[in-house]
């Protein structure tokens, strides 16, 4: 089909002056599609009245948080019409990926109501109110519930979907990748046919939203770029209001227009390689309905992408309530603005059309602010009248307290509920804090009403532990740490192979497994990886499965969550941990938080693969192992010393619905381990060290590529008379669940944690969670003491790594300086 605007044709270009369009450019429709929609004044009614309620439901929105009802609020005004739009078009299957001005497209599918959306904005905590995210994102996060009570996945294939939002811009973008590259590997492999729950033959088109000045974001580019080169059926729509909050769009790209940047992306006719790419006026309601079909039509049809560049949109209130636009933009704009109002336009099409006179619109606008008006009452009701309720209960059980407490302690809890009671909307916060300082009051005095405030409050914490802390992880019965735990089994005449050979089979076995399995990053298809882990499988399973990606880690991270979002189960590869950093963001933003932010609502088990450590040099030496574990919490980190516990790794998680990072040691590949005879069966669980020798003197913590100068360091410990205990933690997150390590200290009272990390990275992590969480402190008769990398990053050459980072005699030194602060008479100072 041809685009709406030909790519031969030089493009009007958007033009600006601070912000302001030129109006005289007409929308970019192709005249001559046969996609012809005939409007029906019921239909025009509907879409004019959720429009209505949009736009009064922000207003209002913005007053709640103008007056401390609620605590910041951004909306979707001057959005609405293209939202009404795309909403058409868009099927039961099929997913959105946007940000948060799409409420009027949300309120469109049904999928979220104006009771919810401002139940929302109050962060009521309750799912009945709050189904999107129980209070944990701000207003206009959306997302549906693709997983049933027990974590479960719905029939995804007869839902309207819409992915989890997160606020970091144009960060939706690299999961649109994998949301609509699903369809089409839904569409072309048989194995998945199976699979009707989450597709009904590939047919599903992913909806992509962003702003325009977003599109500034190299996130942005990288996604369209990926989309384009896997001919996924992507629709993403551009809303352009001319401003990036107070920056208009001469400062945001070259050419102060997105249309005429995109032009390259334009596929020829006749061609099935690139986007169609569209520009239309975002009150044009009639061309609005046009470019939508044809769009959506060819990505459900054929799998072509396409670009809707929205643009003579406005934002009625500015960016947010942190500021008003009026600081910004010029009288002439703010005039423009108001003139052309989607809704203003749109009123002004359905009476000169003929579907309603001005009263009968009059009429809907009324009711509609009035329904608007309601669903707020009732949403600030339903999140009001529990915390009332429980404020109460608090202050009756003060005055029970009061009632027994000496009479200076009773005034002081007088106080406090006095001060409790001038609150007029109250917050959970306040009655604990009224409670703790009330009991604090009478903590010497003998009074049985406390135990009942007491024995409160812990139900309290339990219930508000619930609320705000539950689901970082999987709570299902699929999660990684419930996995059986099967081990391997070795034949008498098992034979000695390299390791990459061990991950090979273990791949291999698992891709014959399970058709939802796909593997892909740069290198994985045609070479089977840089170290062959996958050789062969592209050729035994199809490029569909195993297959090579372009240099886009960031965007391999998001193909990754889309695909695992819609049933799939991804390993995405990148190629080296340092080059993990790329896409640090996405896995920490999108995936990491994904179970947390929709409290059990979505999962994504995506499993992401790389290799580290023990090269030389700045960037091939994949030691940032402690900004990893901070920044991915709710994902598990796995850190095998050997290709065989990496199987298992696998294997445990394949069977899982979390997402995890296993990182594969770098020089292990070629090191000969035993080849198990159940190797795509065999599982390792999570969080559990295993001790690689016994001692009495000393616990050395450690993992990956590490253990092994440990383990020979060790062994010349052992040639002095130290005897040195070995523990690989294997997994980092989790961290020693049942607490093997604070045991081993129990035995020995010296404990030294080495790694490669920077100084004050995991193993000060390790220290934290062993002396502090296990309570291992206790057994302490010398100082602990960390062993790791310094401060910079790795110098090449073999010299620049040996002070770079622990070697064998760093580590044999350490252990014997704590050794001889104990018994100096034993372990003199040699050196």
């Amino acid at each position: 089909m041809k685009s709406t605007a030909s790519s031969k044709k030089k493009s009007p270009v958007q033009t600006q002056t601070n912000g302001h369009h030129n109006q005289s450019a007409p929308s970019k429709i192709d005249r001559t599609s046969t996609h012809k929609h005939t409007f029906t004044r019921e239909e025009v009614l509907r879409d004019y009245t959720i429009a209505s309620e949009s736009r009064h439901a922000s207003y209002m929105g913005r007053r709640e948080a103008l007056s401390g009802n609620a605590k910041f609020g951004i909306f979707g005004d001057g959005k609405e019409v293209p939202q009404l739009i795309m909403a058409k078009v868009f099927q039961k299957g099929d997913f959105r990926s946007g940000y948060y001005r799409d409420q009027t497209f949300m309120l469109s599918i049904g999928e979220i109501t104006i009771q919810q959306m401002f139940a929302q904005l109050y962060a009521h905590t309750d799912l009945a109110h709050e189904p999107a995210t129980a209070g944990r994102t701000m207003n206009s996060h959306f997302a549906t519930r693709s997983l049933d009570a027990d974590g479960n996945w719905k029939n995804l294939s007869e839902m309207k979907n819409s992915s989890a939002d997160i606020s970091p811009t144009a960060a939706q973008m690299p999961r649109l990748v994998g949301l609509a590259y699903a369809s089409r590997l839904y569409r072309e492999l048989d194995e998945l046919k199976q699979f009707a729950q989450f597709s009904h033959g590939g047919n599903e088109v992913a909806f992509g939203t962003i702003g325009n000045a977003s599109c500034a974001e190299g996130m942005f580019w990288e996604a369209v770029n990926a989309i384009g080169v896997l001919k996924a059926p992507a629709v993403i729509s551009i809303w352009d209001d001319g401003y990036g909050i107070s920056v208009p769009n001469k400062y945001q790209m070259t050419k102060e227009n997105m249309y005429a940047l995109l032009q390259g992306f334009q596929r020829e006719e006749g061609s099935d390689s690139g986007f169609d790419v569209y520009q239309v006026k975002g009150w044009d309601y009639p061309a609005l309905m046009e470019t939508y079909q044809k769009a959506a039509d060819n990505a459900r049809k054929h799998h072509i992408p396409a670009i809707i560049h929205v643009i003579e949109l406005t934002q009625p209130q500015g960016h947010s309530t942190s500021g008003s636009h009026e600081r910004y933009k010029t009288k002439e704009r703010l005039e423009w603005e108001r003139e052309h109002d989607c809704l203003v336009k749109l009123r002004e099409w359905v009476i000169q059309e003929g579907f309603a006179k001005a009263e009968e619109l009059d009429n809907i606008e009324q009711k509609a602010k009035e329904s608007a008006e309601s669903a707020r009452k009732r949403a600030f009701e339903a999140f009001m009248q529990p915390i009332r309720e429980e404020t109460e209960a608090v202050l009756a059980m003060l005055e029970r307290i009061a009632a027994d407490a000496q009479p200076m302690s009773a005034a002081e809890i007088q106080r406090f509920a006095s001060g409790l009671r001038a609150i007029k909307n109250p917050e959970r916060r306040d009655f604990m804090s009224a409670a703790s300082w009330s009991l604090l009051a009478v903590r010497n005095e003998a009074i049985a009403a406390k135990a009942e405030l007491t024995t409160w409050l812990h139900k309290q914490n339990e219930l508000n532990r619930d609320r705000y802390s539950s689901h970082l992880y999987s709570a299902s019965a699929e999660s990684a740490l419930k996995a059986p735990i099967i081990a391997p089994i070795y034949a008498e005449d098992a034979p000695n192979t390299s390791g990459y050979e061990i991950l090979n089979a273990c791949f291999d076995a698992a891709l014959k497994r399970d058709p939802r399995i796909v593997a892909f990053g740069e290198d994985v298809g045609y070479l089977g990886d840089v170290n062959q882990a996958f050789a062969g499988m592209q050729k035994k399973y199809g490029e569909l499965r195993v297959t090579d990606t372009g240099i886009r880690e960031c965007t391999i991270i998001g193909q990754g969550i889309g695909l695992a979002m819609r049933g799939l189960r991804p390993i995405a590869e990148i190629q080296y941990l340092d080059y993990l950093l790329y896409a640090i963001q996405i896995m920490s933003d999108d995936l990491a938080s994904l179970q947390y932010r929709t409290k059990g609502g979505q999962k994504a088990p995506l499993i992401i693969r790389t290799r580290g450590h023990r090269l030389e040099g700045v960037w091939h030496s994949g030691s940032p192992m402690s900004g990893i574990v901070s920044f991915v919490r709710g994902i598990h980190v796995l850190v095998p010393r050997n290709m065989t516990q990496a199987a298992g790794f696998y294997n445990t998680l394949l069977r899982s619905d979390e997402p995890a990072l296993v990182i594969e040691v770098l020089n292990g590949y070629r090191l000969k381990e035993k080849m198990p005879a159940n190797i795509g069966e065999f599982t390792l669980p999570l969080g559990v060290p295993e001790i690689l020798r016994t001692g009495k003197d000393i616990t050395i913590v450690s993992y990956g590529a590490t253990l092994r100068l440990v383990s020979r360091a060790a062994e010349l410990l052992a040639e002095t008379g130290i005897d040195a205990e070995v523990i690989d933690v294997q997994s980092l997150l989790p961290f020693d669940r049942n607490g093997l390590i604070t045991e081993s200290l129990r035995k020995t009272n010296r404990i030294l944690f080495v790694d490669e990390d920077l100084p004050g990275g995991c193993t000060a992590y390790m220290m934290q969670q062993v002396l502090e969480k296990q309570g291992g402190y206790q057994y302490l008769d010398s100082a602990p003491r960390t062993l790791t990398g310094q401060e910079h990053r790795p110098a090449y050459g073999t010299d620049g790594n040996f002070w770079s980072k622990p070697d064998v005699e760093h580590i044999f030194t350490a252990a014997y300086e704590i050794m001889h602060e104990a018994k100096p008479h034993d372990f003199p100072v040699f050196f």
